[in-house]
């Protein structure tokens, strides 16, 4: 095999390295941005129903227990069910190996064809990654079932994480409330809570193609929607119910 069909096929299995962020940042930003968005809401809803700072305080607080272990519990039923997911693709592939290697290693000949290679290049590379089982098994699952071993998670860290970030981005909008009162903890809570909304948006720009200002002022302008309707629907409650 020559070196250049050798280089071909390593991207084709993935095996270069590449730069890419780690996969606890998407589950923190994710955590950080639920948590900010949640009590804030919480806060300017409790806000337009009533001034009492204390309540206001109290609902916030409980409401940031509440997200975290929501979004911990959440993130650890996601990450297994898509390791189990893929242990099931893994296991189906195995399957049809052990069935048919001849027409799975067939199957492998004409993706690669489908990807650019001629038929000579590509019944000899699916020839090669069928001599090696654990490859051949990884090649299948990846080509056919779109699976592959670098996208499982942890469980564990994953709950840590998202639950962590939850809990940081749900304390920033209480902040002003363990030191001010009265309007002006609203209005304090408000300017530090859009101006994380702006951050947290402009963060998640390590994890997607947006830039990070449109990203930010996107999250930010979310923020604003969130909060605004929130308060007026606090205020329509004191209306009906007060």
């Amino acid at each position: 095999m020559t070196v250049s069909v050798i280089a071909q096929l390593d991207n084709i299995l993935n095996r270069k390295k590449q730069k890419r962020a780690p996969g606890w940042l998407g589950d923190a930003i994710y955590g950080v941005n639920d948590g900010l968005g949640a009590i804030f809401g919480i806060i300017a809803g409790v806000a337009g129903y009533t001034p009492n700072s204390h309540a206001i305080l109290v609902a916030g607080f409980f409401g940031a227990v509440a997200s975290t272990l929501s979004m911990g519990a959440g993130a650890w039923l996601s990450t297994k069910s898509k390791n189990e997911l893929m242990e099931s693709g893994f296991q189906k592939a195995q399957e049809d190996i052990r069935r048919n290697p001849s027409h799975e290693c067939k199957s492998l000949s004409l993706i690669y064809q489908e990807k650019g290679f001629s038929e000579a290049e590509a019944e000899h590379i699916a020839q090669t990654i069928a001599s090696d089982e654990s490859r051949f098994l990884q090649a299948i699952a990846q080509e056919k079932h779109g699976l592959h071993e670098s996208s499982r998670g942890n469980p564990w860290s994953s709950a840590v994480f998202a639950a962590l970030s939850t809990f940081v981005g749900a304390i920033v909008p209480l902040l002003a409330f363990f030191f001010m009162h009265g309007e002006a903890a609203l209005v304090a809570a408000a300017a530090v809570s859009l101006f994380a909304h702006f951050v947290v948006g402009a963060a998640k720009s390590a994890v997607t193609v947006r830039s990070w200002w449109a990203s930010g002022i996107e999250m930010t302008l979310a923020g604003v929607i969130v909060g605004a309707l929130s308060y007026i629907l606090g205020v329509l409650g004191n209306v009906m119910l007060g």
